[in-house]
C-alpha cells in the first residue's frame, strides 16, 4: 500500500494551510510533516532534479490535485514575498522590471487551471475558490496601489496579524461617504495652500508638497485614530518638503504667522536670530473629532535632514519616562523622511538600531517617506544601491508599505494599517509614499535641466485632489460645485490671514514645548556668571554615602567590587573624596531633591576607566544593582544605560531628552573625548545654535575625557578648540575641572539654576585616581563651583611667573614646581573656559603685580587647545607668553617615547623660557 495514500483522502484545505505554515515558519510544523514538505520542495525544484523525477515524486506520493494545491500555496507565497515588486504604486514613472515574475508557469500552473477550485483560498479567508478568484484577491491585496513587504518578519504572531489584516476587504480602503468628503477636504487644503503660496510668493523657497499632498489627510487620519487608541501626545520630525503645509493644516499654526515669515519681517526679540521658516518647530493642542484632547509637537530641524529623527526619539522617551511610564505608547513619534535622505544618511541606521534597546526604545515609531524619486537633482538610481529607499527597515524586521501617493484613500488606509501595527506590537513601521516633486528641489530650480523626460510627464499630470474629486463625482458622492466651493472657501480664509499678517511689523516666534519650560527663564552671559547655591548638609551627604557604600548582603559579588564599594565608605570617613565619589554624591543629592538623572554613552555603567560602577552586577546571575536608586522613597529616578556604539544618534537622542525634560540632569559621556567628532552635526546645528535659532534652551551635559597620557592621537584630545570656537554670547558653558568638589558643584549648579544651557565638560582620565585629586566633605557640603582656582601656596610678592593653566596639565606642572621648590611660580587654574571668568582673571593678574611675565600653558599643540579662545575673549592674552607643543596635524604622537619627550619640553619651557620647544 502506498504510504502516502492517506493524503488523497484527507481535506486538502488542511494540507494547504499546513504547507502555508511550513513556508512561513518551518520549525512550527510537526517534524514528520516538515520532512514531507521538504521532500516536496526538493522534488519541485527544477534546477535540482529533472522534470521526470519531479513527475515521479508527484505521481508516486501525492495526487495531482494535492500537488496543484501545494503549487497554489506557493503562488500565494510568491505574491506575499514578491508582490510589492509588481504594484501600481508609481504615479509618474514606469516600474523597473523584476524577474522572475508572478506568472502562473513559474509555479507549475497554467491558464487551464484558472477555473479549478482550490482549497488554498482558505489561507486568504475566502474559502475554496477558483484559481482566477484567488489571483484576483492576491492582485488586490499585494499588487494594487499598496505594496507591502513583511515576509522577512520572523515573529509568527506579527506575521499572522499582518496577513489577517491584509485579508480584510482585500487590503482595499472602505470609507463611507462622510469619511471620503473629509479626506477630500484635507487634500484640498494641502493642494490649495501650496497653490496660494505659489501665487503670492513667486520664486520663494517653500519646498512644496505638490506631488505628495496625500500626506496631509494621512497625518490627519493618524492623529484622529491614535487619539481613540489613547495616544495623548504626538512628537513629529520632518525635513523641509511639505513642512509649511503640515504646520498649518495639521498642527494648526496660523497661516498669518507663516505669511509674516515669508515677508521676511524682523523678529520681535533683539537677542533672537531666528531661522528660515521651513526649519521652525511648533507645539499646539488639538481637539479631535471625537472630542479628545491631544498635544502636538513638531520639532525644529536643521538642513541636516535626518538629524531631527534622533532628537524626536529623545523627546518622546523623555515624555514617556516623565508622564507615561505605565503606558509609554501614549506618546507617538512620527518621523517624516525624504527618500534620498533616509537611504543616504547613516544616522537613520543608528536610530533604527535604537528601536528596541532599553535605554532608547519609544514603543514604535511611524516612519513616513515622502518619496519624490529625486534627491536635489540626483535620480534614485544614483542615490542608493538598495531596491527601496526604505530597506533600512529590514534591520529591525519592520513592515514596509509602499503606496501610490495619487491614490489618497490607499494612502490613508495604509497609514491607519501602520498605526494599528504600532499600537498592537509597539514596534516601528514604515510607509513609502511614492509620489513626485512638481518643481525643482526648491521653487527657484529648473528641474528640466536634469530630468527633462520626467518633468514633461509631471507637467501633464493631475494633482491628487483633482484625481480624487473626479473619482467621487463619478461615484455620485459630490458634484463639481462641491470641490469649487471647498477651494474658494479655503483660499478666502488664506486671503484674510494674509491681509491680517501685513498689518504687523514684526514676526513673533512661539517657543517649542513651552509648557515644559514655563518654570525657566532665558538669560544672558551676565546671568550665567552669577553664583548658584549648591550647598548640601553634611548629614545628607553622609546618608547618601552610606547607601552607595553598602552592597546587599544576601547577594554575591566579585571580591574586587566588594572592596571598591567599601572604599567609598573609607574615603568618606577619611575625608578624601575622589572623582567617582563626586559624581555619585552629585547625582545622589539631586535625586534626593526630586530631580531625575539620565546618563548614557558607551560603557557609562561601569565607566570607560572603571571608576564609576553605577551599575554593579551580581556575580552568579548578572542581576543589576543600582545603589543610587535605593536612597529614599521620594527620590527622583536614576537612569543609566550603556549605549550602542553610536555618537551622532545617541547625542541627538539625549539632546532631545534634555529638551523635553529640563528637570532631568541628562548626561552623555564619550568613551574618549574626541569620539564626539562623530556627533559634530548635533553640536553645530543644535547644541551651540538652537537657542539663537529656535528659542530652545537645553541642559544637556557632555562629559569628554581629555588629557595627554601617551595614548596616541585618538585618545588624548577632546578637541576643546572646536567647542570653544562655537562659543558666543550666552550659548553654553564649557568647563575643564580639576577637583572632585568642583565637578560636584558644577553638576549641581546645572540643575539648581532657573535656566538651562548645554554644558561641555573636559573630564580627566589619569586624575580619576591621582592621589592629589581629592576634596574634603566640607568642600562638598559648603563649597560652590569655582570658575578660577588660585594657587593656594603661592606668595604674591615672590611670584615672578604667573601661569594660567587648565585641566590635567596643572598637576603635571605642580609636580615639577614642588620638586624644584619653585616659589617664584604661581599656577592658576581656569576651570570655566566659557563664559570666561575675565574679571577674576584680571583680579588675579592684579594680585600678582610683581610677576615679570604671564604665561598661558597648555599640553595641546599650538593650533589646538584653548589659547586661540583666550585671544578672542581676553584682550590681555595677546601679551601672554604662550607655551605649547608646536603645531601638528594630529593631536598627539603615536610613539610613547616621542610623546613623553614633547610633553617634557612643554613643561620645561613653562619654568624656563630659554628652553623654547619648537622641534
Amino acid at each position: 500500500m502506498d504510504k502516502y495514500s492517506f493524503l488523497n483522502a484527507a481535506p486538502t484545505a488542511y494540507f494547504a494551510e499546513l504547507y502555508d505554515q511550513y513556508l512561513q515558519n518551518p520549525d512550527s510544523v510537526e517534524p514528520s510533516w516538515r520532512a514531507f514538505f521538504q521532500g516536496y520542495d526538493f522534488g519541485s525544484e527544477n534546477d535540482i532534479v529533472d522534470e521526470e523525477q519531479m513527475e515521479n515524486f508527484s505521481c508516486d506520493h501525492v495526487s495531482e490535485n494535492l500537488t496543484k494545491e501545494f503549487q497554489v500555496v506557493q503562488l500565494i507565497a510568491g505574491y506575499r514575498t514578491r508582490g510589492h515588486l509588481f504594484t501600481k504604486t508609481n504615479p509618474v514613472r514606469d516600474r523597473r522590471t523584476y524577474s522572475p515574475t508572478l506568472a502562473l508557469e513559474n509555479f507549475g500552473l497554467s491558464n487551464s487551471d484558472l477555473n479549478t477550485v482550490f482549497s488554498a483560498g482558505e489561507i486568504l479567508g475566502i474559502g475554496s475558490q477558483t484559481l482566477q478568484e484567488i489571483i484576483n484577491h492576491l492582485e488586490k491585496i499585494y499588487c494594487d496601489s499598496i505594496g507591502i513587504e513583511y515576509m522577512y518578519v520572523r515573529n509568527p504572531e506579527r506575521k499572522a496579524w499582518i496577513q489577517s489584516k491584509l485579508n480584510v476587504n482585500d487590503n482595499q480602503p472602505n470609507f463611507d461617504a462622510n469619511q471620503k468628503k473629509h479626506i477630500l477636504k484635507k487634500l484640498n487644503e494641502a493642494v490649495s495652500f501650496e497653490s496660494f503660496l505659489h501665487t503670492k510668493y513667486v520664486g520663494q523657497k517653500r519646498f512644496s508638497l505638490e506631488g505628495g499632498e496625500s500626506l496631509i489627510p494621512a497625518l490627519d487620519a493618524v492623529i484622529e485614530k491614535a487619539a481613540d487608541y489613547g495616544v495623548k501626545e504626538f512628537v513629529m520630525g520632518m525635513a523641509h518638503r511639505g513642512r509649511l503645509s503640515t504646520l498649518t493644516n495639521i498642527f494648526g499654526k496660523s497661516a498669518k504667522d507663516i505669511f509674516s515669515e515669508f515677508d521676511g519681517k524682523d523678529y520681535e526679540e533683539e537677542i533672537f536670530d531666528g531661522d528660515v521658516k521651513y526649519h521652525l518647530g511648533w507645539t499646539s493642542n488639538r481637539e479631535t473629532n471625537s472630542g479628545k484632547k491631544i498635544n502636538l509637537n513638531i520639532a525644529p530641524n536643521p538642513s541636516h535632514l535626518e538629524t531631527v529623527g534622533a532628537v524626536v526619539e529623545g523627546i518622546v522617551r523623555a515624555k514617556q519616562d516623565d508622564k507615561y511610564s505605565e503606558d509609554p505608547s501614549q506618546v507617538l513619534p512620527i518621523v517624516v523622511h525624504g527618500d534620498a535622505a533616509i537611504a543616504g544618511q547613516g544616522l537613520v541606521y543608528e536610530i533604527v538600531q535604537m528601536a528596541q534597546l532599553d535605554g532608547y526604545k519609544t514603543n514604535g515609531t511611524l516612519h513616513i517617506v515622502v518619496n519624490n524619486q529625486i534627491g536635489f537633482t540626483t535620480n534614485y538610481l544614483d542615490a542608493r544601491s538598495s531596491t527601496y529607499c526604505t530597506d533600512v527597515a529590514k534591520v529591525t524586521l519592520s513592515p514596509v508599505l509602499h503606496v501610490n501617493a495619487d491614490d489618497v484613500e490607499a494612502v490613508v488606509h495604509a497609514t491607519l494599517f501602520a498605526l494599528d501595527f504600532r499600537m498592537h506590537f509597539k514596534r516601528d513601521v514604515f510607509i513609502d509614499l511614492l509620489g513626485y516633486r512638481k518643481y525643482g528641489h526648491n521653487e527657484g530650480d529648473e528641474p528640466r535641466f536634469t530630468q527633462p523626460k520626467l518633468y514633461k510627464a509631471i507637467a501633464k499630470h493631475k494633482n491628487p485632489r483633482d484625481i480624487y474629486a473626479e473619482k467621487l463625482i463619478n461615484a455620485g458622492i459630490i458634484d463639481k460645485d462641491y470641490v469649487n466651493k471647498l477651494e474658494a472657501d479655503y483660499k478666502a480664509s488664506l486671503e484674510e490671514e494674509l491681509e491680517d499678517s501685513r498689518k504687523e511689523d514684526k514676526t513673533v516666534i512661539t517657543p517649542f514645548m513651552q509648557d515644559e519650560w514655563q518654570d525657566f527663564v532665558r538669560v544672558t552671559e551676565q546671568d550665567m556668571m552669577k553664583p548658584v547655591d549648591t550647598t548640601v548638609s553634611k548629614d545628607k551627604l553622609t546618608q547618601i554615602a552610606g547607601v552607595i557604600s553598602e552592597l546587599p548582603s544576601e547577594k554575591k559579588f566579585i571580591r574586587k567590587i566588594e572592596r571598591l564599594v567599601q572604599t567609598r565608605k573609607t574615603m568618606f570617613e577619611e575625608d578624601r573624596l575622589d572623582w567617582a565619589m563626586a559624581e555619585h554624591l552629585a547625582y545622589g543629592t539631586l535625586l534626593e531633591e526630586g530631580f531625575d538623572v539620565r546618563m548614557s554613552g558607551q560603557d557609562v555603567e561601569r565607566g570607560t576607566f572603571s571608576h564609576r560602577h553605577a551599575v554593579i552586577k551580581v556575580e552568579d546571575s548578572e542581576e543589576e544593582v543600582v545603589l543610587l536608586n535605593n536612597l529614599s522613597d521620594t527620590q527622583g529616578k536614576f537612569f543609566i544605560y550603556n549605549s550602542l556604539l553610536s555618537e551622532y544618534g545617541v547625542v541627538g537622542f539625549d539632546y532631545g531628552y534634555a529638551m523635553a525634560s529640563p528637570k532631568t540632569l541628562t548626561i552623555w559621556e564619550a568613551q574618549f573625548g574626541d569620539f564626539s567628532n562623530g556627533a559634530q552635526i548635533m553640536l553645530d546645528q543644535y547644541i551651540s545654535a538652537a537657542e539663537d535659532k529656535w528659542k530652545l534652551q537645553n541642559g544637556l551635559v557632555m562629559l569628554l575625557p581629555h588629557g595627554y597620557e601617551g595614548q596616541g592621537a585618538e585618545h588624548s584630545s577632546a578637541r576643546m578648540e572646536r567647542y570653544l570656537q562655537l562659543c558666543a554670547k550666552d550659548n553654553m558653558f564649557v568647563a575643564d575641572c580639576t577637583t572632585p568638589a568642583n565637578i560636584y558643584h558644577l553638576l549641581r549648579k546645572q540643575m539648581k539654576s532657573n535656566f538651562r544651557k548645554p554644558l561641555i565638560v573636559f573630564t580627566p582620565k589619569s586624575l580619576l585616581r591621582h592621589p592629589k585629586v581629592v576634596s574634603t566633605v566640607d568642600e562638598f557640603a559648603n563649597g560652590s563651583f569655582q570658575m578660577l582656582i588660585d594657587d593656594a601656596e603661592a606668595k604674591a610678592d615672590k611670584v615672578k611667573s604667573l601661569v594660567f593653566v587648565t585641566g590635567k596639565f596643572y598637576y603635571d606642572l605642580l609636580e615639577v614646581k614642588e620638586a624644584e621648590g619653585r616659589d617664584d611660580v604661581a599656577l592658576v587654574r581656569i576651570e570655566q573656559l566659557f563664559p570666561l571668568p575675565a574679571t577674576a582673571m584680571r583680579e588675579t593678574i592684579a594680585k600678582y603685580s610683581n610677576a615679570e611675565e604671564i604665561v598661558w600653558a597648555q599640553e595641546e599643540p599650538r593650533n589646538m587647545g584653548a589659547y586661540a579662545h583666550m585671544l578672542m575673549h581676553f584682550e590681555e592674552a595677546k601679551s601672554f607668553r604662550f607655551v605649547a607643543r608646536r603645531p601638528y596635524g594630529a593631536p598627539a604622537a603615536g610613539s610613547s617615547t616621542r610623546s613623553k619627550r614633547r610633553h617634557k619640553e612643554v613643561i620645561d619651557y613653562v619654568f624656563d623660557k630659554t628652553k623654547n620647544n619648537q622641534r
